[in-house]
Order: structure tokens, then sequence, then C-alpha cells
């Protein structure tokens, strides 16, 4: 299941990448859903929210580290649970590397006006990060209270 996860996120974040490049021009905002929510084309070099943009050669080699990470874990056969949490962040990872590799920068186009532009890689990637935390948190609550009765 997580690799369908990954697989999915990835052609999810890559698609609407390549529509985003085709039909926006860069740094033009696209009203989408009243004022709350934009498409607008950024290429970012940077880390999280643009930090340290001079850093393309550590990023390239955290992203490589996470993906790989994330590929050994899933071929562990971990539990259904972690499954799809483990998905999102590969496929959101393999998104921001592929990215990385072709145009030296990541793609964001998701502007919600008050937060750094972003994209569906980004989401996928906070999302499997907070699913594994409430995994490991339920968990780690399950055992504690097993062996304190």
């Amino acid at each position: 299941m997580g690799w369908i996860w990954m697989a999915g996120v990835l052609l999810a974040d890559q698609g609407t990448k390549a529509a985003v490049i085709r039909w926006l021009p860069q740094g033009q905002r696209v009203p989408v859903l009243g004022g709350w929510l934009h498409w607008t084309l950024v290429h970012n070099p940077g880390g999280a929210f643009g930090l340290f943009p001079g850093w393309s050669g550590a990023y390239l080699l955290v992203a490589v580290l996470a993906l790989g990470g994330a590929i050994w874990y899933l071929r562990q056969r971990p539990a259904r649970v972690v499954q799809p949490w483990l998905g999102m962040i590969g496929g959101g990872v393999a998104g921001n590397l592929l990215d990385r590799l072709r145009w030296g920068a990541v793609v964001d186009f998701i502007d919600l006006g008050f937060w750094p532009v972003f994209n569906l890689a980004d989401v996928a990637l906070v999302c499997g990060v907070m699913g594994m935390v409430w995994v490991t948190w339920r968990t780690s609550s399950a055992g504690r209270g097993a062996s304190d009765g």
C-alpha cells in the first residue's frame, strides 16, 4: 500500500507542476477560490520557506537520504498503518528531488497569501510526517497503558 501512495503522490505532484509550468507565467498570481487561494508559479532554490538558497547540494543529499530511508523502511514491510504515511513522505521527497535535479529549484504554486508558496509534494511531506508522529504516539501510548495496568 505504501508504494501506491508513493507513486500517487509523485504522479499528482509532477502532473500539477507540469501543468502550472506550461500555463502560468513565473510570478503571476491567479485567483482560484476567492481571495484566499491563488496559483503563483515560483521556483524555490532554497529549503522550506525559501531558506538558505545557496545550499542546493545539501538539499540534494538530504533528499536522497530521506528517499532512501523511506524506500528502505517500506521494503521492511512495516505495519499497514505506517505504509500510507511512509508513501506520502517518499512521494513528496521524490517530487521535490526531481524538481531540483531537473530545474535546479523546487516548483511551488499553491499560494494562500499569508504563507510561503508551496506544492503538493510539500503537503504530502507534512501529512506523512504528522501521520508518522501520530502513529508513533498512539503506539507508544497504547504500550504504556498496557504495561501500567
